[in-house]
């Protein structure tokens, strides 16, 4: 019988500190946030939400997935992040729409 491996690999986490703050967020399979990944729809961790603009109400947390259609989960909207670990760099938009979180430019 063949031995099966595999291999997982740790994330490295978004936020400076534990101090954060979230709310209750629907996200939708259609939503522009979402990735294909492996065939797979995922909303990954670290992106702005809804939109990477003035629209900003968060940041993901969590790697979610939307596959099998809308789901819901939260958004961080208080906290410290390391802004080189997001998916994209925020924009200076999205920084103003969000007043509650530092973002630290390196690790």
């Amino acid at each position: 019988m063949p031995i099966e491996e595999t291999k997982y690999s740790g994330r490295n986490e978004l936020f400076l500190f534990n101090h954060k703050v979230e709310k209750s967020y629907r996200f939708l399979q259609s939503g522009s946030y979402v990735v294909t990944e492996n065939g797979r729809k995922i909303v990954k961790a670290g992106t702005v939400i809804p939109a990477n603009d003035a629209t900003a109400e968060g940041i993901c947390h969590y790697d979610v997935d939307v596959t099998k259609g809308d789901v819901s989960g939260s958004i961080v909207i208080h906290g410290f992040i390391k802004e080189v670990l997001m998916p994209a760099q925020p924009t200076a938009e999205a920084k103003a729409a969000l007043p509650m979180i530092y973002f630290q430019a390196g690790v």
